[in-house]
Formats: C-alpha cells, structure tokens, sequence
C-alpha cells in the first residue's frame, strides 16, 4: 500500500514557504457566530456517554508522568537510525548527502524527533482554539458539554508537548506551513461542521494514526506514556466528530456532501505533504527539491505514510463520504493507495469497546 505523489504536485507542495522562525503569534480572522441553545435535555445516548467517559478519564499533566526521567535524546536517535533514518533502502549516491557519515545522521535523527514532536504540539493548539470554537458554535447541548472537556484535554497536550519539547529535546521547530495552512482554513470556514470535519475527523485522526505509531517504534519511556495517554484522549475527540456529524451528513443534500468529500481530500494531502519533513532537510543546509523525491521513494516510507490514514478512512466511510458524488472521495483515496482502510473499525466504534481505555 502505498501514497503516489506526482513531481508536480510535489513541487507544488515543497514550494509552499516555511513559517518564519521569529514568528511568535499569528491572528486568524473568523465569523463564525455564537450559538446559545435553550434546550439543556440529555439523551443518555452515545455522545452523552462519551461525556460521561471523558469526565472519568482525566489525567493531570504535572502529577501523573515521570518528568524527572532522564531523556538521552542521542542515544534514541542513534537507535531510530539504524538503518539510516529508516531510510536504509534508499540510494543517496548522487544525492546531496552522499558524502554524510554517521555524524550528519545522527544529527538529522536528532533534529527529526524534535520536528515530530513539533508539528504534534503545534497541532495540538490548533485543537484547543478548534474545540473551544466547537464550544461556542454548536447547537447541541450535549456537544456543548463533550466540547468543555476537549478543550481541557487539548490545554493539557499542549502542556505536556511544549514541556517534552523545551527541557528534553531543547526547544521546538516552527509550525509546519501545511498543517499551519489547513488549521487557518478550518477556524475561518463559517460552517460550525466544517470544523468537526476539519479538526476532530480528519487532523485529529491523522494524529492518532501518528500517536500510535510512534508509540509502537519508541523506547523512550517518559515518551511511550506520555503518548499512551494523549491517544486515549484523542480517541474520544475524534470519535466526538463522527458521532457528531453522523446525523448532520444524513440530512445534507448531495452538493454539501460533495464539498464536504472534496474538503475531506484536500485536507489529506496537505496533511500527508506536511510530512514531508522539509523543514528538517533545510536545516540540514539540503534543498528538500533534490531530496524529498528519493525519500518518497522509500518503501518504509511509503508504509508510513499509509498508515497515517488508518483512522481517517473508515470514519469517512462512516460518515458518508465516500460514496458522495458517484464515489468522488473513494475513487480518490484509491488513487494515493489508503483505500484499503475503509473496513477497518472507525474510532467511534474503537472508543465505545474500551480499546483505548486507560486506568485511571
């Protein structure tokens, strides 16, 4: 299974300029209105369950991971670049670094954990002005109430990615243009299910898929735990969206269905472009032009990139997308290799059977 990039869409997406490293703050123009509802009736159904799940499943940030472990970023990195960066099939002979020794890959290893988790804590942010959008916006009571213990689980990932990020890896790389670029159009749509789709199903869900791999290939033990319990969080965030929009999409005639499909796909490619990594590669003093074309090429890679889609596939079948507009979103998905995800469990039905459940 595999992900197709074309040289022009990937030239297209490594032209998109890098943020600015001296930016601090970025304002986002919204006119999305506020919702009151007078209506406070609780179904007892599946999102007031997942309420009730989130109430009991809260952990603190400060108390209940082992800060004081001692993080030996080299030795991860040396480890993560066993095999070149888990780039080891790879021909660079006529590369930019064909002449790196172990040094610059170390180096490169080092810098990729730190932009990984970079992009995850930036991302996260994204989530907590999204939910507290959500919040604001919804016109469900019960969304309403899921929605205030989102925004408390995404203030505590923020606090415990900025914490890992400052005192084990030494700072942060700025935010990714891509994800930067679909997070500003989610939060200026006016359309409050548009930020459902954007945030919960598709960058969120994008987020578990990377939560989890990460958590299978570290060794790192602060790191593993930390990431064990913001998935359990993120599992009910994502399954917040689906449950959410199930009903909302039933009632959607085929044009909005259709923009909602035709969003759907665009956000994935921007999200799988933002993986990419270019950020990294320019640091490294290499043109991500001459590099980025060799490391698509890597089979691991193309795995990787696959599997980011685990979770995005089957909760888009769920919600209909799919088969919008003759098939429009399937005949994509198929297209760039995910589509043989659509069977798998959505989160929804994950969360409901405990698979991520934490004991607390």
């Amino acid at each position: 299974m595999s992900i197709d990039t074309s040289l022009q869409d990937l030239e297209a997406a490594l032209s998109l300029p890098s943020r600015s490293r001296d930016e601090s703050s970025r304002l986002v123009p919204s006119s999305m209105p506020s919702c009151f509802t007078w209506d406070y009736s609780r179904s007892g159904m599946s999102l007031d369950r997942l309420y009730e799940k989130a109430k009991k499943s809260q952990w603190n940030a400060t108390t209940d991971l082992p800060w004081d472990t001692e993080v030996d970023q080299e030795r991860q990195a040396a480890m993560a670049m066993s095999s070149r960066s888990g780039f080891g099939s790879v021909d660079w002979s006529h590369s930019p670094v064909a002449l790196w020794g172990d040094k610059e890959w170390l180096e490169f290893s080092m810098l990729s954990q730190k932009w990984s988790l970079s992009q995850f804590l930036h991302g996260e942010q994204g989530a907590l002005i999204c939910s507290s959008r959500l919040v604001e916006v919804v016109p469900s009571y019960e969304a309403k109430l899921y929605a205030s213990t989102q925004v408390v689980d995404e203030a505590r990932h923020v606090e415990v990615f900025a914490r890992y990020t400052n005192e084990k890896l030494g700072g942060q790389f700025q935010i990714n243009a891509h994800l930067g670029a679909l997070i500003e159009d989610v939060l200026q749509d006016s359309r409050w299910d548009m930020v459902y789709l954007g945030m919960q199903v598709m960058i969120e869900g994008l987020a578990l898929a990377a939560f989890g791999y990460m958590h299978q290939l570290s060794q790192e033990p602060l790191l593993k735990q930390l990431l064990r319990y913001v998935m359990a969080d993120e599992a009910r965030h994502v399954a917040f969206g689906t449950l959410s929009l199930q009903e909302v999409y039933a009632s959607l005639s085929s044009k909005e269905l259709s923009e909602r499909a035709e969003f759907a796909f665009e956000a994935s490619l921007r999200m799988r472009d933002r993986f990419l990594q270019q950020e990294v590669w320019e640091h490294m003093g290499v043109d991500p032009k001459k590099i980025v074309p060799l490391v698509l090429g890597n089979p691991d890679r193309q795995l990787f990139q696959s599997l980011l889609f685990a979770k995005i596939v089957p909760n888009c079948r769920k919600l209909g997308l799919l088969d919008a507009n003759n098939n429009w979103l399937r005949d994509r998905f198929d297209t760039i290799g995910v589509l043989g995800f659509e069977h798998a469990d959505s989160t929804d039905a994950e969360v409901s059977a405990g698979a991520f459940d934490l004991a607390i």
